[in-house]
């Protein structure tokens, strides 16, 4: 397994539409999630989507808890009119977070690693990090899906925010 490189905004692999993956139990796609998992552990992540290593697949791998989920061809869909705004932040955005708008529940299917159909429902963290990641594989970042800029900032500065409140 290695440790991929992370594609920062402004390169275009995370722009555009991400295809889907014919055979999610292919060697050369087991390759990929073991190497995804090892890169989005040494970054310190709870998601990763196969973009942001340079590789335009329908793919991304979140923390479920203790577990490291792994998804193929993912649909995600709103469970209800309810949204939450929560921070975020971005392995191909380091150093910043913003606060997003998102449904606070989700439905969510597609393929796991050995091709068999997967599906379940989400709500608070584990929602925004599916919807997150589902993003990516849309060309979609987080900061296009702020309606407040001001709510934007450094991990730094709002961690001082934070500790010049308590």
């Amino acid at each position: 397994m290695a440790i991929l490189k992370i594609a920062r905004m402004g390169h275009p692999v995370l722009l555009g539409r991400a295809a889907e993956v014919a055979d999610p139990a292919a060697s050369e796609m087991r390759r990929l999630v073991g190497d995804m998992a090892e890169t989005l552990a040494d970054a310190g992540g709870i998601g990763l989507a196969a973009p942001q290593v340079h590789v335009p697949l329908r793919l991304f791998l979140w923390r479920d808890g203790p577990a490291l989920r792994v998804l193929f061809n993912p649909v995600i869909a709103p469970l209800g009119p309810e949204t939450e705004a929560a921070w975020e932040g971005c392995l191909s955005i380091p150093g910043l977070r913003g606060r997003v708008d998102r449904p606070a529940r989700v439905a969510w299917s597609g393929l796991d690693e050995n091709g068999e159909a997967v599906s379940g429902e989400a709500e608070g963290l584990p929602a925004r990090v599916l919807q997150h990641e589902n993003d990516h594989l849309d060309g979609v970042l987080y900061l296009s899906r702020m309606k407040d800029l001001s709510m934007l900032g450094f991990t730094e500065e709002l961690a001082r925010l934070v500790e010049d409140r308590t």
